[in-house]
């Protein structure tokens, strides 16, 4: 059966505004059918990296958790820390840069949590139902002891993952850096030696004498070493890196089952806004012209009906002239602009997983929202 999602678009007349527009969409959609009394809800987004200007607006944000605190819910805005060297890599930093991008208590009103903690290591281990590459996920503490999740997502292009949409946000969003590590790799990490100073934190922070220090620099044991990543989280000059070597379908797929877990047996609505369409994701420093024009505002409770429904959507419409997807070999691609940006993922592997393993359904009835 196909799933309904709901639909809106950014045309607004002297009498209405872009947030009342989101918040009909929202209403519409059934969020008042959630119980949220007294209810913790993990509200779970990307507050951008700093220095990245395609990021959503905190004003949505905040409608959104103004609409579930009246629900009688205790909403707040979450995310996990990076696995890559950046700014957002530990909890403090992260912080920062939400605060910066205007997700503070201030702008907001409610409170902005790290879910994984200070260093990425505050998770519970999920058993994946179902699950052909993750027995179980690791997921950030705050999301994982949320009663009930809420994904807002801004819909854009992925270097890995095609595009990031609504599995992405969840999926790869709310793994620990432990749960980053197993979807990013299949194997062990790496170290820099440039900037391995030989301090031995690893080697103290290893439970499988996978590391240890020689000439003065931290080595990977790979016959012992079981890529639990660790090692990165408590790595001060951030020497020790994913080899980021998984096969990008494969990536796909754990993120699938990465969703299912954070999702498994709690009350969850999404909504994603397919504005501002970067060829690359908001954990970049910066950010390229939109690929596309602007489209719309998306809501479901089906998380993969709304990732198709938003991938068509995109799809449908005319490449900005000038931008990443507006290129001479575009025509191999066909009109998939997210094929086009980055022609060696497949995003549509994730997609027919996560229908696989009972997420959701590709199939959906599109709505329209006035």
């Amino acid at each position: 059966m196909a799933s309904k999602v709901y639909f809106t678009d950014m045309h607004v007349g002297m009498h209405t505004s872009l947030l009342g527009k989101f918040r009909r969409l929202i209403d519409s959609a059934g969020i008042g059918s959630i119980d949220f009394k007294d209810k913790f809800v993990a509200v779970k987004l990307h507050f951008g990296e700093v220095g990245n200007m395609a990021f959503l607006r905190q004003q949505y944000a905040k409608v959104l958790c103004d609409r579930i605190k009246e629900l009688g819910g205790k909403p707040f805005l979450t995310d996990c820390n990076t696995l890559y060297v950046g700014y957002r890599n530990n909890a403090l930093n992260h912080l920062d840069a939400a605060y910066m991008n205007g997700y503070n208590p201030l702008a907001t009103g409610v409170h902005t949590i790290i879910a994984d903690g200070l260093r990425g290591t505050d998770e519970r281990e999920i058993p994946v139902e179902g699950g052909e590459y993750v027995k179980e996920a690791k997921i950030g503490a705050a999301i994982a002891e949320a009663d009930i999740v809420i994904s807002l997502t801004h819909f854009k292009g992925h270097v890995n993952a095609g595009f990031g949409g609504c599995l992405k946000n969840i999926g790869m969003g709310a793994g620990s850096k432990k749960g980053k590590m197993e979807m990013h790799s299949s194997g062990t990490p790496r170290i820099s030696t440039k900037r391995c100073i030989g301090c031995g934190m690893c080697v103290r922070h290893c439970n499988n004498e996978g590391v240890h220090i020689e000439d003065g620099k931290a080595v990977i044991d790979e016959a012992h070493c079981v890529g639990c990543g660790y090692c990165i989280a408590y790595c001060p000059k951030e020497a020790i890196m994913t080899k980021w070597d998984e096969a990008k379908p494969v990536m796909n797929k754990k993120i699938a089952e990465y969703t299912k877990a954070v999702l498994a047996g709690k009350p969850n609505f999404h909504i994603s806004m397919v504005i501002d369409v970067s060829p690359e994701c908001d954990c970049d420093s910066c950010n390229d012209v939109p690929v596309i024009p602007d489209v719309g505002m998306f809501a479901s409770f089906d998380p993969v009906a709304l990732d198709q429904a938003c991938v068509d959507a995109a799809n449908a419409q005319p490449v900005v002239p000038g931008s990443a997807a507006d290129a001479p070999e575009a025509h191999e691609h066909g009109h998939d602009v997210f094929r086009i940006v980055h022609p060696d993922t497949d995003w549509e592997a994730g997609l027919i997983h996560a229908e696989k393993i009972g997420l959701g359904t590709r199939e959906y009835e599109l709505v329209t929202v006035k």
